[in-house]
């Protein structure tokens, strides 16, 4: 099965992404959200990121133009019946998910496939709520999509073969590396890598190091590109947080144990960049440690 129309629901910095590498694929993109201010300012962001990209000179004006052209809102769920292709990007949190898909599934075709960006969320349960399990598949991308290279597929238990090689060939299509994992709590990447962060935020918590030496020790001595805290806060506390749950619930292991800390951050709603305070307080011209 080839797709030529691809839906995606939310309109945040990942699904903003997501339609951003779709369209200069050449797919034809229906972006919902809740509101239209949403979708519209996710094209601004889009429009942006494509200037940037022509400055760096990855692609041509003629490309940015045709790319935003290819992208039409969607007001409603209803608005995704054309689609062949449907990935949810909306919040990490299964409750909505779900919520969408039972909504969502009524308006699409009966050969349309369903798909997630969840990080770490369970395929085969956010399958079971659909009409269509064996056309569900996890197609996760890393975040910032435009610049990560690799994208996760996981199949849930009902995933049929015809759906996964349909999904293989759309990755394929962007340009993007495919890493395959099983239906597992948090997959490959951030079943090592949040837990990771989470270390880094005990070693912040016990009084180890400051924000900027564990950044630092990171950077230069594991020769990371961004350190943990900082990684942290460009994710999202609040994902990072929701991951760390998924982990320790799924898994039953206390070594997923979120951190206290992240905890009161995220009560606080201290919640990275997206806030302007997280680990680094981004409110003045520089990023300053908040501890």
């Amino acid at each position: 099965m080839k797709f030529e129309k691809v839906g995606v629901i939310g309109a945040g910095q990942m699904g903003s992404g997501i339609a951003h590498v779709c369209a200069l694929a050449g797919y034809d993109i229906l972006l919902g959200d809740v509101s239209t201010d949403k979708v519209e300012a996710a094209l601004a962001t889009i429009n942006g990121n494509m200037v940037r990209q022509i400055g760096s000179g990855k692609i041509t004006e003629d490309d940015r133009k045709a790319a935003l052209d290819r992208i039409a809102i969607a007001d409603g769920l209803v608005d995704m019946g054309p689609a062949d292709l449907v990935i949810e990007a909306a919040s990490e949190n299964e409750a909505v998910k779900r919520e969408i898909f039972t909504q969502l599934c009524p308006f699409l075709k009966e050969n349309a496939i369903v798909a997630s960006n969840t990080s770490s969320i369970s395929i085969t349960r956010l399958a079971s709520v659909t009409d269509r399990p064996e056309r569900f598949i996890g197609i996760h991308f890393m975040n910032p999509v435009p610049v990560m290279e690799l994208v996760e597929l996981i199949r849930g238990i009902a995933t049929e073969d015809d759906t996964f090689e349909a999904a293989k060939g759309f990755v394929s299509s962007l340009d993007k590396t495919m890493s395959v994992s099983e239906d597992f709590p948090a997959f490959i990447v951030n079943r090592i890598l949040l837990p990771m962060i989470n270390e880094a935020i005990y070693t912040l918590y016990e009084g180890v190091g400051s924000v900027e030496a564990i950044d630092t020790a990171m950077r230069l001595g594991a020769n990371h590109p961004m350190g943990p805290l900082q990684l942290a806060d460009f994710i999202g506390l609040d994902i990072c947080l929701s991951v760390m749950h998924v982990l320790y619930e799924g898994l039953a292991d206390s070594k997923y144990r979120p951190c206290p800390l992240l905890v009161k951050y995220v009560e606080a709603g201290w919640l990275g960049r997206k806030t302007q305070r997280g680990f680094y307080d981004y409110r003045g011209e520089e990023p300053v440690p908040t501890r």
